[in-house]
């Protein structure tokens, strides 16, 4: 999914793509010029067309997948901060109009003196700014930060032009000391969060686009090239490889988009969004350059190939946005105070279902439950990390019945079941629980098994099954994974054999888990032993109170045990505990495998920002207080690009998009987050790590629950490149 979500955007980006696509037979600059895209941001008194940061990153990342040479990033960056600072200011016209500018940040300094402003110092490299016309320059001052217009002759006159790694665009550093005393307009004064957010945004749209260019160039060379009789693409390593690319293509887009939407936002919130887009966007471009170029062998690193050029260009859109260790610690500090806002409904929508969910939560609150502690009562879990890790399920209680026949245990399933909300409605009542710091119950298992029963059970299967489990009545496990079969789970081999009222089971389950909790289990089994491997398989309700069931706990690394053996000992489940017809089950499997994906693409339980920030605010950490911050921001820009993730999806669901990727991209970067952070976790803690004290070296022990469970990133991977990138299947 690119950066543009709504109609016109996408006709936007391809109206430029169109135009870009001509930049290699001509120059296109005055086409740029005529098609509006230097004012596109601009006011139309200026002669722009008042658009926004949103609008630039769709034409930002345009440009960089037709890799667009010349001046058009520097001079709307210039453009953009003018407008920000000076609203009016004459040379805005000039800009729309086809005047190209530049963008100083840093290195100078301002200095007062004879009624004139001298600037001594010398910048940090700058894109665009050998022959500029214009160049927006901030400075130090006495009182702080100053903004000074140098133009034309003026501005030349200290212009050191340098040799860039990017081949396609000018750069060069401003001498300070080389400029006439009084070049330097003077324009504003003081920080300006906007403009450190257009540079980032448009930063990571530009990355976003040769990432998206990457991940095109490299499947398709991975489908028509030919190695061992067969297409490279074929091969897993290669699978792997393209998948992981569009994983971090996605990230990259997902990153720049929700940095161009904070705009509108607080200055907080602004530089918070800026940050998580340098880290996740801007400096991994590089890697996955490196990738197709590793992809693509040989001819990828010749100088005839663009693969180069696409590299470069994130080469210096990397260095130009600042070091990603400088940039993390910077996120970290700012993530002991901030966090990103992802709400998305004005807070006065759907009045009347605000007002209905409001009062059924205020009754659950009258119940004597404190709003500190009332969500984990209600889910009958200790308000603790230890529950955020394990299970999280609504039991039995008056709690669970107001919520239950409010249709607020899942108010996604239809009546009389749930409420038949829609994202938005889900989003408000959603909301209305976190007012009150109330946490949303879950049926755990049953979020996966009720969705099955509801798409594929009887009306009497549902009447008995669902309205208990959204009660807290029945509890429910999955019997699915074997001993020999788990990422390949048609490889099943517990049998069900047809007897007069129902069915036989005979096998073993492994991994299962809350088995030792659970009265039912959702099982597979093989009815038909000769069909094919994906046939011949049942989907089946079993008690796990019935005679022949026996449940073995599986103590983990952690020490723990949610995890069991079940063993199926000629266990009887009658006709009406079949779901759907007999050898089917595959199908209906599909389901609840989709829905446990989606659950666990959302979540994130292991390495999150909030241990670290615990850590750093106790002072109880044996790295530098930078080396901290850091691995905070890291840890804040990977949970930020998650929640960007899901916003992204919800929203494409309201504007009537369709979503299928996003799941397994989501459930990728979240098994990679969640590996990550346990190790920033563990390098800021130190000898800390050595000890059971404070659960961090536990909770990295707990990492397998989330890199296995719904299947391991390599086989999400292989649905990645398969289904989704269309690599063929290894072998054909």
């Amino acid at each position: 999914m690119p950066i543009a979500l709504t109609a016109d955007h996408r006709d936007l980006a391809d109206v430029v793509a169109q135009l870009v696509a001509r930049s290699a037979d001509r120059e296109v600059w005055p086409e740029l010029v005529a098609a509006g895209l230097l004012g596109v941001h601009l006011p139309e008194e200026s002669g722009g067309a008042g658009a926004g940061l949103m609008e630039l990153a769709v034409i930002a990342e345009s440009t960089a997948a037709g890799l667009l040479p010349g001046r058009w990033l520097p001079s709307v960056l210039a453009s953009y901060a003018l407008a920000r600072l000076a609203p009016q200011h004459p040379a805005l016209a000039e800009l729309a109009d086809g005047a190209s500018g530049a963008l100083v940040l840093g290195g100078l300094v301002a200095e007062a003196g004879d009624g004139t402003v001298r600037l001594s110092g010398v910048s940090a490299p700058v894109l665009g700014l050998p022959g500029a016309d214009h160049a927006l320059v901030r400075a130090e001052g006495a009182e702080g930060a100053e903004w000074f217009l140098i133009s034309g002759g003026a501005l030349a006159a200290g212009v050191r032009e340098e040799d860039g790694i990017d081949l396609t665009r000018p750069i060069g550093r401003l001498d300070g000391g080389a400029l006439a005393p009084g070049s330097a307009q003077r324009v504003a004064a003081g920080e300006c969060a906007e403009i450190e957010l257009a540079v980032a945004a448009l930063f990571a749209a530009e990355a976003a686009g040769l990432c998206g260019w990457a991940v095109r160039t490299g499947v398709e060379y991975a489908k028509t090239r030919v190695q061992f009789d067969r297409p490279i693409g074929s091969f897993q390593a290669i699978q792997h490889k393209a998948a992981l690319m569009l994983v971090r293509s996605e990230v990259a887009a997902t990153a720049a988009w929700d940095a161009a939407r904070a705009e509108q936002q607080s200055p907080a919130q602004q530089r918070l969004a800026a940050a998580q887009a340098t880290l996740n966007a801007t400096h991994p471009a590089v890697e996955v350059a490196l990738e197709l170029v590793t992809l693509l062998g040989g001819i990828g690193f010749t100088w005839e190939h663009d693969a180069h050029r696409y590299w470069r260009r994130a080469l210096s859109l990397s260095a130009l946005a600042g070091t990603e260790a400088e940039t993390a610690a910077w996120l970290g500090a700012l993530a002991l105070t901030e966090q990103r806002d992802f709400s998305f409904l004005d807070p006065e929508a759907l009045p009347e279902l605000r007002a209905e969910v409001g009062a059924v939560l205020d009754r659950v609150q009258a119940l004597g439950i404190p709003a500190t502690t009332s969500a984990s009562r209600v889910t009958g879990e200790p308000d603790n990390d230890e529950a955020e890790a394990s299970w999280q399920r609504v039991r039995p209680g008056a709690a669970t019945d107001l919520l239950a026949d409010a249709g607020l245990i899942a108010p996604h399933y239809p009546e009389p079941y749930g409420r038949g909300a829609g994202v938005q409605e889900q989003a408000v009542i959603a909301d209305e629980f976190a007012k009150r710091g109330l946490r949303q119950p879950s049926t755990v298992i049953g979020e996966w098994a009720l969705p099955t029963l509801l798409e594929h059970g009887t009306t009497e299967q549902q009447k008995r099954f669902v309205t208990p489990t959204l009660r807290g009545e029945i509890f429910w496990c999955q019997l699915f994974s074997e001993p020999g079969a788990g990422s390949d789970l048609a490889s099943l081999r517990t049998k069900a054999t047809k007897v007069e009222g129902g069915w036989r089971l005979q096998g073993q389950k492994v991994w299962t888990s809350g088995a030792h909790e659970a009265q039912w289990g959702i099982c597979l089994a093989r009815s038909d032993a000769s069909a094919a491997k994906h046939r011949g398989i049942s989907y089946f309700l079993v008690d796990l109170a019935s005679p022949g069931v026996e449940v073995r706990p599986l103590k983990q690394a952690t020490g723990r045990h949610e995890f069991n053996e079940v063993f199926l000992d000629d266990v009887f489940v009658p006709d009406e505990c079949l779901v759907g017809e007999a050898g089917h089950g595959w199908r209906l499997a599909a389901t609840t495998l989709a829905n446990e994906r989606l659950q666990m693409g959302g979540r994130l339980t292991h390495g999150g920002a909030h241990r670290l920030r615990a850590v750093i605010e106790s002072s109880d950490h044996a790295a530098s207080t930078d080396v901290a911050l850091a691995a905070l921001g890291r840890c804040t820009a990977r949970e930020n690009a998650l929640s960007a993730l899901n916003l992204r999806a919800i929203l494409a669901r309201l504007g009537g998009m369709e979503i299928g990727a996003e799941i397994s991209v989501a459930k990728v970067f979240n098994a990679s987050a969640q590996r990550a952070g346990t190790f920033d976790l563990l390098a800021v803690i130190g000898p800390a790590g050595a000890l059971t004290a404070g659960g961090h070296a536990i909770d990295h022990l707990g990492l397998p629950a989330v890199l296995f469970g719904g299947g391991t990133t390599e086989i999400q991977l292989n649905v990645i490149a398969q289904r989704v990138l269309g690599l063929p299947r290894e072998g054909r």
